[in-house]
């Protein structure tokens, strides 16, 4: 991996952990940043790990010792694929790819209209196109609203409905994306939209996001790379 390749991880992480954080804000969850990792005492909302490395060569035992193990469910995003876990209970849950796509205009332009959804009804319109009818809409609360670095991008078919979106969190050095979807036609579909909007928000910063399977098969084609390997870590003790 390159240098710069390195600094390109070492910022999706922080900026990774960054949104993990607002996330818990917004669930009334208080999580601290420390050299080696930003960690919840309390348990994340759903999909949301308990701890995100912030450089390689984290110590297993003071990580774990941050967070809630007694609770089931605890996870450890492991940025770097570094750490062994599995003295501490955990097993692997899935491995992804942090990915980077420099500043720029999209190869192909989008066929929706988009909004940064700025009241709780359209937070809620987009929660709801995310979700999909899984019954998860309620993790995307209205505090997030309030976070001057979180965009919830929107994307709007002719009749008005929430087809397509992702969020975006606004980092020093990258902007980070993750939670794109798209109704009809999946990722395919959104990432046009979604680099639309990115660079017109944020025109002089790379975006930085993780991505697994088909889903990051699809970044590859909308002109990402693959950078360094990620790995997530749950909780299970009786594995």
């Amino acid at each position: 991996m390159t240098t710069s390749h390195r600094f390109l991880v070492r910022a999706a992480a922080r900026d990774n952990a960054e949104w993990c954080a607002a996330m818990c804000r917004a669930h009334g969850v208080a999580g601290e940043f420390r050299e080696e990792a930003w960690a919840a005492a309390a348990r994340a909302p759903l999909f949301y790990p308990d701890a995100v490395t912030l450089g390689p060569g984290a110590d297993p035992e003071r990580l774990t010792a941050r967070i809630d193990l007694a609770s089931p469910g605890a996870s450890v995003k492991d940025s770097f694929a570094d750490l062994d876990l599995t003295e501490a209970g955990f097993r692997v849950l899935f491995e992804a790819r942090w990915i980077h796509r420099p500043a720029g205009p999209p190869a192909v332009a989008p066929e929706l209209g988009w909004e940064v959804a700025g009241d709780p009804a359209t937070l809620r319109a987009w929660a709801l196109a995310w979700d999909d009818g899984a019954g998860h809409a309620d993790l995307f609360r209205a505090g997030l609203l309030a976070d001057p670095d979180v965009f919830v991008l929107a994307g709007r078919s002719a009749d008005g409905r929430v087809v397509a979106g992702a969020v975006a969190r606004r980092g020093e050095h990258v902007v980070g994306v993750s939670n794109v979807f798209g109704r009809d036609g999946g990722p395919d579909a959104a990432w046009p939209l979604v680099q639309h909007a990115l660079h017109r928000l944020f025109p002089a910063l790379p975006v930085v996001g993780y991505e697994a399977g088909e889903d990051l098969a699809a970044a590859l084609r909308h002109g990402f790379e693959a950078l360094g390997p990620l790995r997530v870590w749950l909780h299970d003790p009786t594995a």
